[in-house]
């Protein structure tokens, strides 16, 4: 295996510094060619100073100077905005892009590097979910394969691999069932950031922290997965399964099922993307069956975790339908993780733009981009000051 050059969108971020490890702890496999930043410029210039990439963006403007200055006894090239993003991720000096900006951000680098050709190793599932149809089409036309990050489509995607003429009957997304697992909604109302940041088996950003503990988060991977699979909503099933180790299955109209499991790790699928289609060595811990005894599953409780049937409502009606629900879900979140909003005032958000926002059913690009800031600017006029 020859050595790949990685452009990490979202290099900061919980995904973008396991993804650094994963490189530099196989320097002859990967390089990392391109790191990008919204705002942690400290992070970024170490990481600049480290892996010595060929550009860096950081995507707040007011930060270029102290960047542009950290580096500029190196050969980094430095760039700043959102537009940078865009044309960064258009230049031709890297073999593949690691999506990882958190949220509705990360589309436009995405369709870029698909537009000239570049593989996808996608851990922004917002891409899909905003615009899965244009996204896959253009990767389709394009050629382009894009492989899954999230440790859900990982999972299925390495269960396929191999199985190119074999029909799936349905594929079963697993989920922990975040933090307050068995909860009720008399509990959930008095909880707090804090508290929801604290996941049982997974070290995430924010963010997902929020989603997972929603079941937010599983609602996504559904959208997500309709699009990288290529099914039917109706085959698409969550199961909560609170240890984490088996990491998703699909069934096959045999009535077989295949699983992919592992210990907790998004070090793994990371790799896996990157290298794909190589597995290679690494000294991850591993799972033991023998001290592991009891894996169980459990039906999701919809009544509590409403965000999951809101989500499960926005597949199966399909167009802008899931766009509305992503951007709204980020404003909440966004607001919640700043004490503006309650924990259940979330989905309470989240439904109301749903049944406000023009649902259109086969939407441009433009459409969806239009559909994503009207959400986002109801959903904010729902937070009080």
């Amino acid at each position: 295996m020859s050595q790949k050059r990685i452009a990490i969108f979202g290099s900061t971020g919980s995904i973008g510094t396991q993804a650094l490890e994963v490189i530099a702890a196989n320097p002859g496999l990967f390089s990392a060619e391109i790191l990008t930043a919204q705002s942690n410029a400290d992070l970024l210039i170490r990481q600049a100073l480290q892996f010595n990439p060929n550009a860096v963006v950081i995507g707040d403007e007011k930060k270029y100077t102290q960047v542009k200055e950290a580096l500029a006894g190196t050969d980094v090239k430095v760039f700043a905005g959102e537009k940078a993003l865009e044309e960064t991720a258009a230049l031709d000096c890297y073999d593949m892009m690691l999506a990882a900006i958190v949220g509705y951000a990360g589309l436009r680098p995405t369709m870029q590097a698909i537009a000239i050709g570049k593989p996808i190793a996608l851990a922004n599932k917002e891409t899909l979910v905003v615009a899965g149809d244009i996204v896959m089409r253009k990767a389709m036309e394009k050629q382009v394969p894009v492989i899954p990050v999230d440790s859900e489509h990982s999972a299925i995607f390495q269960c396929l691999v191999g199985e190119g003429r074999n029909k799936i009957e349905r594929i079963i997304l697993t989920a922990s069932g975040g933090p307050f697992l068995g909860k009720k909604p008399n509990f959930l109302v008095n909880v707090k950031r804090d508290h929801a940041l604290q996941h049982p088996n997974w070290s995430m950003g924010a963010k997902i922290s929020i989603d997972s503990a929603t079941l937010m988060n599983k609602g996504l991977e559904m959208i997500e997965a309709k699009w990288l699979f290529n099914l039917q909503p109706d085959q698409i099933q969550v199961t909560v399964h609170p240890q984490s180790i088996i990491h998703s299955m699909v069934q096959f109209e045999d009535g077989s099922i295949k699983a992919q499991m592992g210990l907790p790790d998004m070090k793994l699928p990371i790799q896996y993307a990157m290298a794909f289609p190589n597995r290679i060595a690494n000294d991850f811990p591993r799972f033991d069956f023998r001290k592991h005894n009891t894996l169980t599953f459990e039906e999701p409780d919809l009544k509590t975790f409403r965000n999951l049937a809101l989500a499960t409502e926005a597949l199966y009606k399909g167009g802008n339908m899931p766009c509305i629900l992503n951007a709204a879900n980020e404003i909440a979140v966004y607001a919640f993780l700043r004490n503006r909003i309650g924990f259940l005032d979330m989905t309470e958000l989240v439904e109301q733009t749903m049944n406000k926002i023009a649902f259109i059913e086969q939407p441009t690009l433009e459409e969806y981009f239009e559909s994503d800031g009207e959400a986002r600017n109801f959903a904010a006029s729902l937070i009080h000051m």
